[in-house]
């Protein structure tokens, strides 16, 4: 009788254990047959994952969070910032180091938390960025610097998406993740563009790639040239028309801060404020973009055009006006804007995570000739429209 009754456990337990293990058991071959084929078992995984929802989301979440750890402490040290490697540049990297070395069933169980982290959370980190601007910054470059740096995004952007697709044959997210990168501010535009035009992760790993490569050359290049304009042709190119340049043309915000410091804190104040102004233009461009897709991909000229609003971006702009009133104790805004960019470490991880090399190398030279090409009109383009500017505004 004891037999019996242990052998109906027994096989009640099998009963019970088979549905997961079919959910977590996933063929090593299939997990890297494209850039996380296993995240397409997440939510199974999540329900049957001990623990339910948390548990299943845990394992991903938990390894996006000691990536971006290694990456912000690594990303702190002067001696990699002074070569453009910052926090956020440095979690995409070690991501795809740890997409890459991970057997494929533990793939399979951080998928569901990397789906999480560099789509929901990643909306959080751009919301506070916000945190980090003030409307005050528009008033302190004048005229002069908003439209130079309307100018500068617009251009960009309408070039990369022309050149990409037709020049390139790039596919259209990509071309319009470098446009973003390079017209905007960086890795942090290419997150935030990501949502709205449904880039992939390895997409989304070039354009990074791209926007990191030529905007660290161009902080090494803009000091030389400006030293040597200063000799050749002295009285030209003064410190706070050197920063606007900078803060216009160049990519990312600790790229500005280094390139516009080598100049004097003239230099280096003026790109600042000009850079976070063309950071600000984020949650416009976003909105403006998702209605321009909606109306492009409608499937006929009659049809409903239903637009994706990205509310991140709305709330991004609310929470920079929050910053702007001073009605938050500094220690909290502190505490909020190091949360975010630690937020976004977290998402560029997951997205390295979620990217095979592979498929980076698949996409070939000609995202680099794009990025190649935009880098020398935000140079020669910047210039000329920003003399063009500065006669007719002052």
């Amino acid at each position: 009788m004891g037999h019996i009754e242990r052998r109906v456990c027994f096989l009640d337990v099998r009963r019970v254990l088979n549905p997961l293990a079919s959910v977590l058991v996933v063929p090593p071959t299939s997990a890297h047959s494209s850039p996380f084929a296993a995240a397409s078992l997440s939510r199974q995984v999540a329900g049957a994952w001990p623990g339910g929802w948390i548990g299943g989301h845990a394992p991903g979440v938990l390894l996006a969070t000691l990536i971006a750890l290694a990456a912000t402490s690594l990303g702190s040290l002067p001696a990699l910032q002074s070569r453009g490697l910052g926090a956020l540049t440095l979690a995409i990297l070690f991501g795809m180091a740890a997409g890459a070395l991970l057997p494929a069933r533990l793939d399979a169980r951080a998928a569901p938390g990397l789906d999480l982290t560099r789509q929901k959370l990643l909306r959080l980190g751009i919301i506070l960025y916000g945190l980090r601007l003030t409307f005050q910054d528009i008033a302190a470059v004048g005229a002069a610097g908003l439209v130079l740096d309307a100018l500068v995004v617009a251009s960009t952007f309408g070039l990369a998406c022309w050149a990409g697709l037709r020049l390139f044959k790039l596919e259209r997210g990509t071309a319009m993740l470098i446009g973003a990168g390079s017209a905007i501010c960086g890795a942090a535009a290419v997150l935030a563009t990501q949502p709205v035009v449904k880039g992939r992760a390895d997409q989304v790993a070039v354009a990074i790639a791209t926007v990191v490569a030529f905007g660290t050359l161009s902080m090494f290049l803009y000091p030389v040239a400006f030293a040597w304009l200063q000799q050749a042709w002295p009285g030209l190119v003064d410190a706070r028309g050197y920063g606007l340049f900078v803060g216009a043309t160049l990519h990312e915000v600790a790229q500005v801060v280094v390139a516009g410091s080598a100049a004097g804190p003239q230099a280096a104040d003026s790109a600042v404020i000009v850079k976070m102004v063309r950071v600000m233009m984020l949650a416009p461009f976003l909105i403006l973009l998702s209605a321009w897709l909606a109306r492009k991909d409608a499937p006929d000229a009659g049809a409903a055009r239903k637009v994706a609003v990205p509310w991140f971006a709305v709330a991004f702009v609310a929470m920079a006006g929050v910053n702007s009133l001073g009605v938050m104790p500094e220690p909290l805004r502190a505490a909020g804007a190091a949360l975010g960019m630690f937020v976004l470490a977290m998402a560029m991880a997951a997205l390295g995570a979620c990217t095979r090399v592979g498929a980076i190398r698949r996409a070939g030279a000609r995202p680099l000739a794009l990025a190649a090409g935009l880098l020398v009109w935000l140079v020669a383009g910047g210039a000329l429209m920003g003399v063009a500017v500065h006669a007719l505004l002052g």
